[in-house]
């Protein structure tokens, strides 16, 4: 569970409000279905920040003269097992772009991403949080996501930031990730998956019970308006 105190976060010496700090650690706390706010984990790459524009971009610009995936050929979450298909070599190349300086801090945030979330938690008895991997070539990602999160949302969210590895141990009723196949230690998380689309991702079919949402100017409203009945 969270503390129930202040703390201080990235350095920056602003102390924050015990108070909300408390009831994000409450919530946290409280099983599915209870009587409690709705809670929304929004996954970072690919949902709201530009992953995939980003790897090509600074991918193109340090190989210019190696073979590339456009956007429209992307398949599969994994990038760099689709360029170790190019050539063997590549997936190596591709893995060096994301695990480089200020590869994350860069990254466009995906249009309308960042005022939804600022709206969703603007709603009453709803609860945002940025659920977010971090890679394991740790140097840079952690410290730069956090950053990449005070950025576009203000300091204020850096409360509502989850890094996990796995994202079942994490209770919400609706999980928004790009990642068709999201496996973990519970094989049942109390999460609803929706699918946000992505290049790697749209040419998928997915089962009558699963859910998408194609883009931001989706309505996302009315899928959390689904999870509150």
């Amino acid at each position: 569970m969270l503390p129930l105190t202040s703390t201080r976060l990235l350095g920056r010496g602003k102390t924050l409000l015990p108070v909300p700090f408390k009831r994000i650690g409450v919530n946290m706390s409280s099983p599915p279905g209870s009587d409690r706010r709705l809670r929304v984990l929004v996954d970072m790459d690919g949902v709201l920040a530009d992953f995939e524009g980003g790897f090509l971009k600074k991918y193109r610009a340090r190989y210019p003269e190696e073979p590339f995936v456009t956007l429209d050929d992307r398949r599969g979450f994994w990038v760099s097992t689709q360029y170790g298909r190019l050539r063997s070599d590549l997936c190596e190349k591709a893995i060096s772009i994301w695990e480089s300086k200020d590869f994350f801090l860069d990254l466009e945030p995906l249009p309308g991403g960042v005022e939804a979330v600022k709206e969703m938690a603007r709603m009453d008895e709803t609860d945002v949080f940025i659920c977010t991997s971090p890679i394991k070539h740790y140097k840079h990602c952690p410290s730069e996501k956090y950053a990449w999160v005070e950025k576009h949302l203000g300091h204020d969210f850096l409360e509502q930031v989850i890094l996990t590895r796995d994202k079942t141990l994490i209770t919400g009723d609706i999980l928004i990730d790009d990642k068709p196949d999201i496996q973990g230690v519970e094989p049942k998380p109390a999460w609803e998956h929706i699918l946000f689309t992505a290049c790697h991702n749209k040419h998928l079919s997915i089962s009558p019970s699963q859910r998408r949402l194609l883009s931001w100017s989706d309505d996302w409203r009315a899928i959390l308006d689904s999870k509150r009945q």
